[in-house]
């Protein structure tokens, strides 16, 4: 069989093709598959090609590209020949108030920019731009998380300083239920350990889905130009979602006491703050503004019967 095309054994893309930032995460890695499906050419940006993930992408038919976001001259030879470019940029978790998000931010839409690159598709978050940062309580909410959203607002803004641009604002994702994760006890448990209001009706969105609407954005640069999509599935509370987890799991998948109980039992301050802030300030994001552009949403029960549910061992 053979190895999958990487910066040693490079094509060039042609007119058609997408380098694809983030490639090995959740959500560059679902943009990069969704392109691949439809038959565009993808470049995927990698640090190390080597890795598991690179690989798999690389034998789904993406070529292997090594380069890094703080690494200005590999974006440029990474973007030579790309039509468009999926952006996307993850906040330092051990440095939350850095300015590493935004530095990477401007560093690839200035590589765009010299390249001549025709479109950006990026990826923020479903709220970003509406919260006031200037009367951001920080003593409730934590420094971090107004520093978040300054961050994504700066990138987005950024962002459109460009010929064409698409900004896509995804809410919450569904595979955060995919355990191990920290909305569990543990992170393994039957326990939700989560610090929001159990009731309130909150937007979350499958990452498959930010990969079609990736996908549909660069299939139609014209019509997706200036489009903000608040991007979502399904909008339900953390109540209804474990619900339908113990009815697909055949488990039952228990709640907090109270938010403050979640605290007691170990979910860390910061989170505690970001999903207070989430919970109090639910995102815009809703299925209706998806359907209206022609993009099909996952609702959560398809999404959790899909990844969770079915014969075989589970996911964790």
């Amino acid at each position: 069989m053979p190895l999958p095309a990487t910066a040693t054994n490079h094509r060039s893309l042609n007119a058609a093709g997408v380098l694809v930032t983030g490639a090995t995460g959740k959500q560059g890695g679902a943009v990069a598959r969704a392109l691949l499906r439809g038959g565009v050419p993808v470049h995927a940006l990698v640090r190390d090609p080597g890795s598991e993930r690179a690989a798999a992408l690389g034998s789904l038919g993406a070529v292997l590209v090594r380069g890094d976001l703080d690494d200005v001259a590999s974006l440029r030879a990474a973007l030579a020949g790309a039509r468009g470019v999926f952006s996307v940029q993850v906040p330092d978790l051990a440095d939350p108030t850095g300015d590493s998000e935004v530095r990477h931010g401007r560093n690839l839409v200035e590589a765009a920019r010299a390249a001549g690159v025709e479109h950006i598709v990026h990826t923020s978050v479903s709220g970003a731009g509406t919260v006031d940062v200037e009367r951001f309580d920080e003593q409730r909410w934590g420094a971090h998380m107004r520093h978040y959203w300054r961050g994504k607002a700066a990138v987005e803004e950024l962002v459109r300083g460009l010929p064409r641009w698409t900004i896509l604002r995804p809410a919450t994702f569904m595979e955060n239920f995919v355990r191990p994760s920290f909305y569990f006890a543990d992170r393994t448990s039957d326990r939700l350990l989560v610090g929001v209001d159990p009731d309130a009706r909150l937007p979350f969105v499958a990452v498959d889905d930010i990969g079609a609407a990736a996908a549909a954005a660069f299939a139609e640069p014209r019509r997706f130009h200036g489009v903000e999509l608040e991007l979502a599935g399904d909008v339900l509370s953390f109540r209804t979602a474990a619900q339908v987890l113990s009815e697909v799991l055949g488990v039952t998948i228990e709640l907090p006491a109270s938010p403050e109980q979640a605290l007691a039992d170990g979910l860390v301050m910061g989170l505690f703050q970001a999903q207070q802030h989430m919970s109090t300030h639910p995102a815009p994001a809703r299925p209706a503004f998806a359907a209206n552009l022609g993009i099909s949403v996952t609702g959560f029960r398809q999404w959790a019967e899909i990844a969770l549910g079915g014969p075989g061992p589970r996911s964790w």
